[in-house]
């Protein structure tokens, strides 16, 4: 049996849209994103991706805070969770249609609103969409960043995934998740063919404001022209980095006030986006231009090459020196006490290995603990 790169494919094209929402608009962003999907489908494009929170827009570059006016900050944030997206919905099944039809994999920023009853938390998610239609998951954004807080929920582990599908295995971060090292290798680790960064512009540190545009050839002085060339070459993986893009012309009469605000910076919300392949090396250079579609062919075989350099998974690993130990599942607020235990009486010789190994306890020891909790769970 061969072992199957990119789901046994020889290449896949893939594709980055480059566009700008409608601000603060759900619905003629999810329409937006509609049309883009259809388009590069029709390219033949068999994964899409889209910016960080591009439905229906990167908040945080309007940069509220207890100087702003209430009222101006009430609308606004009463808004954003009216445009936020809820997970499954009538909104992700018009994207789910768009996919289907695009024959395409979707890999979509947006703001999500908590399913959960009596919450209205905003979460910085990427939306996960099969060529079926169907939503395979979600990611939420773990750490917001500086002001982002103000804005967002915290993600937990249940998203550091990746996506094994015909094409290859899809996984993503958003914006400096891609910063975070162990969350990063962990995603490696998972065995990510595509990698998906997705970030609001390409900035660097200004002179007057904290984030101006880079006008840089390249974008080069953007920390994530470079991060996405590294993570490409330490995953032998490709990387589609996919950069938010919004103009004076986006936004809505309603938010004509904030647009002409003291309140709002999106000078640096001018695209940079690209595709790099396992080499570190740009299959497409930082674009800059709105509302452009980035296209590439990704070889299975420049996968093969890289790893037969340098394989982190592999001969350049040293798991005997250094591990990761990452949590798995969710992290939920309530837990009832008064259901019955679900406590096996016996666990798996090799999970009895693994936390042996991972907590460095003997078998001995870890047998007897086991036996103590069950006198617990049992009385």
């Amino acid at each position: 049996m061969s072992k199957k790169i990119l789901g046994g494919r020889d290449r896949v094209k893939v594709a980055v849209a480059q566009a700008s929402p409608v601000f603060m608009d759900k619905q003629r962003t999810i329409e937006k994103a509609s049309r883009l999907i259809k388009e590069a489908g029709r390219n033949k494009a068999e994964l899409i991706a889209f910016s960080e929170a591009f439905i229906p827009t990167y908040p945080a570059y309007y940069t509220v805070g207890y100087e702003t006016n209430p009222h101006e900050w009430t609308d606004y944030m009463i808004a954003l969770q009216d445009n936020s997206v809820v997970i499954p919905s009538q909104d992700t099944e018009i994207l789910g249609q768009a996919a289907k039809e695009a024959g395409a994999y979707v890999v979509i920023g947006c703001n999500e609103l908590d399913s959960r009853q009596g919450s209205c938390t905003v979460y910085n998610t990427l939306l996960f969409i099969g060529k079926d239609g169907n939503v395979m998951g979600r990611h939420r954004k773990l750490m917001p960043t500086y002001t982002e807080r103000l804005y967002w929920g915290q993600g937990d582990a249940s998203g550091i995934k990746v996506f094994d599908t015909d094409i290859g295995r899809i996984g993503g971060l958003i914006c400096w998740e891609n910063h975070m090292t162990l969350v990063r290798a962990a995603m490696i680790h998972r065995g990510e063919e595509f990698h998906i960064a997705v970030w609001p512009g390409n900035w660097k540190r200004g002179e007057d404001k904290l984030l101006d545009a880079d006008r840089s050839p390249g974008g080069a002085l953007c920390n994530l022209q470079s991060l996405i060339r590294v993570h490409a070459f330490e995953a032998g993986a490709f990387v589609l980095s996919a950069c938010g893009f919004l103009t004076e012309g986006d936004f809505p009469e309603r938010w004509h006030y904030i647009r002409d605000g003291n309140h709002i910076n999106y000078s640096w919300a001018s695209g940079g986006s690209a595709i790099v392949n396992p080499g570190g090396r740009f299959l497409v250079e930082p674009n800059f231009e709105k509302d452009a579609i980035l296209y590439a062919e990704c070889h299975a075989n420049q996968i093969k090459a890289v790893k037969a350099v340098f394989d982190s998974l592999g001969h350049y690993s040293r798991w005997d020196v250094a591990r990761l130990s990452v949590r798995r599942e969710d992290w939920v607020p309530e837990v009832s006490l008064n259901e019955p235990s679900t406590f096996e009486d016996e666990l798996p010789e090799n999970e009895l290995r693994r936390i042996s190994e991972e907590f460095e306890i003997s078998r001995d020891k870890l047998e007897s603990l086991l036996q103590e909790i069950r006198k617990i769970s049992n009385s």
